[in-house]
């Protein structure tokens, strides 16, 4: 497990910064890029999996409850980046729809260029 977090510390999302996955699952205003949403939507569906395949009952249930605030958080950010208020994410309970605006919106549409309302682009922090 340790060689996974080494590995994702050296992930150039910030381009130059290692990765803080504290601020990144905890903390939701600000804003990030595709690449570390992508990164951070994987490594919660690689939790949620092995958790799901090691354990049962109530505590799948339990973390699976965990991984609802850390996918937000990312989720909002990444809508942050769009330009748009982190209050989008309730399309998120929408079946179908709002995996498809997940997808489309967050996953694949660039954001905005230069600093907005929400922080400074995180692709110029070169």
């Amino acid at each position: 497990m340790a060689d996974l977090l080494c590995f994702f510390d050296r992930v150039d999302a910030f381009q130059g910064a290692p990765v803080d996955f504290q601020n990144l699952f905890l903390i939701a205003h600000g804003r990030i890029g595709r690449q570390l949403w992508w990164i951070a939507v994987i490594v919660l569906a690689v939790a949620s999996a092995a958790t799901f395949t090691l354990m049962g009952g109530i505590i799948v249930f339990l973390v699976g409850l965990t991984m609802v605030i850390p996918g937000l958080t990312v989720s909002i950010k990444r809508c942050h980046d769009r330009g748009k208020s982190g209050w989008w994410c309730l399309l998120f309970l929408v079946p179908i729809v709002g995996f498809l605006w997940g997808l489309i919106d967050l996953g694949i549409l660039k954001g905005e260029e230069g600093p907005n309302q929400y922080g400074p682009d995180p692709l110029d922090a070169a």
